[in-house]
């Protein structure tokens, strides 16, 4: 059983970097790490008022991404992808969160133009 962890695992494309025990153990530590800061953060810090909440909400947002990238990345193999693909699913993400944030923008302009 300890030869399993050792090994390295081939995808399908041929590639020698797979995910074994070690890496998914790993990417676990740092997922549940990120999420004890979170909550360190939403029921401590914030509470307490170490950190205002207006502070806390973009570090809660960058957290957050590091988290999806760890889970996307490893979870979903996109790490081990080739790099077209990858591109085929991250540019029309970037493309969304702009148009998004963009479009929050213009929201708050026709709201604040009829009060």
């Amino acid at each position: 059983m300890s030869s399993e962890s050792a090994e390295v695992h081939h995808d399908e494309h041929g590639h020698g970097e797979g995910m074994t025990r070690k890496k998914i153990i790993n990417v676990f530590l740092i997922l549940l790490g990120i999420t004890v800061v979170e909550f360190i953060i939403a029921l401590w810090l914030v509470p307490s008022n170490y950190i205002p909440l207006h502070y806390a909400n973009p570090i809660y947002i960058v957290l957050t991404l590091f988290k999806a990238f760890y889970i996307v990345a490893y979870f979903m193999h996109l790490k081990f992808e080739r790099i077209g693909l990858a591109l085929c699913i991250i540019v029309p993400i970037l493309f969304i969160i702009g148009l998004i944030l963009v479009l929050t923008n213009e929201s708050h302009y026709w709201i604040d133009l009829r009060a």
